[in-house]
C-alpha cells in the first residue's frame, strides 16, 4: 500500500508516524520562567541525536488552538534550559499527571507528587525521582511547520541515579533501569525481554553458509 503521508491532514500524519515510530522514549521535561515558576510536561517527540557533543531533540507543538506555545516551548525559547527527565516504570503515574493542562502557576511537579533538585549548570530543576536527568542548554530553535518547532539541545551535565551506571561496561545497567516508552494514542510499553545481535564482519558473512 503506498500512503502520499504529505498529502494527508496534520491529523491523519500524526496518526501514522506515532503508530509507526514506536516505541518512544519519554522526556519528562522541567522549564522555568519567571512569570510561572517550575514547569514539568512528558514529551514523546523526543531523542538523542549525537555525541561530541552530547545532542537531544524536542518537537514541540502550539496548543491546540494553534495560536501560541505551550509553556515548556516558551520557556526553552525564552530562557535557553531545560531539563529531561526520562520516566521509568514507578514515574508512570506521575508523568501523566504532567500532562494535565493546569493553569499558569499551579505546579505540575507538586500535583503530581514529584520533588526538584537543583541544577548544576542551568536555572531549572530535575526532578529527584527520574533515574536519569540530562541538563540541557538550547542550541537551535527551528521552526519547522506552521504548528511545530524543533528544539535542538546540547547536554551540558548528566545525573544518573546511584547505582545505574556500570563503570566497567560504561553503560547503564538495564537490568536496574526500567524505562517506560511511549507507542500512540493512550498506549504506552514497558521494557520488553532483550536479546542481543552480533554484526558479523564483512569475511564472516561471507564465508558462512547461505
Amino acid at each position: 500500500m503506498r500512503i502520499d503521508v504529505n498529502a494527508l491532514p496534520a491529523a491523519a500524519q500524526y496518526k501514522l508516524i506515532c503508530s509507526t515510530v514506536i516505541p518512544r522514549p519519554i522526556a519528562l521535561v522541567t522549564s522555568w520562567s519567571e512569570q510561572g515558576g517550575d514547569n514539568a510536561a512528558p514529551f514523546s517527540y523526543f531523542n538523542a541525536m549525537g555525541e561530541d557533543p552530547p545532542i537531544l531533540v524536542l518537537g514541540i507543538e502550539l496548543r491546540r488552538d494553534g495560536q501560541e506555545l505551550k509553556d515548556t516551548g516558551i520557556n526553552i525559547r525564552d530562557t535557553g534550559q531545560f531539563v529531561v527527565n526520562l520516566v521509568d516504570e514507578p514515574m508512570a503515574e506521575a508523568m501523566n499527571v504532567c500532562a494535565i493542562d493546569f493553569p499558569l502557576g499551579v505546579s505540575e511537579i507538586e500535583q503530581a507528587g514529584l520533588h526538584l533538585q537543583p541544577s548544576e549548570c542551568v536555572r531549572p530543576g530535575r526532578i529527584a525521582e527520574s533515574p536519569v536527568s540530562f541538563e540541557c542548554e538550547l542550541m537551535h530553535w527551528l521552526h519547522v511547520s506552521p504548528r511545530r518547532y524543533m528544539a535542538v539541545a546540547k547536554v551540558a551535565m548528566m545525573h544518573v541515579r546511584d547505582g545505574l551506571y556500570d563503570p566497567q561496561t560504561g553503560y547503564i545497567d538495564h537490568s536496574k533501569y526500567k524505562p517506560l516508552g511511549r507507542y500512540f494514542g493512550r498506549l504506552y510499553t514497558k521494557e520488553h525481554e532483550l536479546f542481543e545481535m552480533v554484526v558479523p564482519s564483512l569475511q564472516d558473512w561471507a564465508a558462512a553458509d547461505k
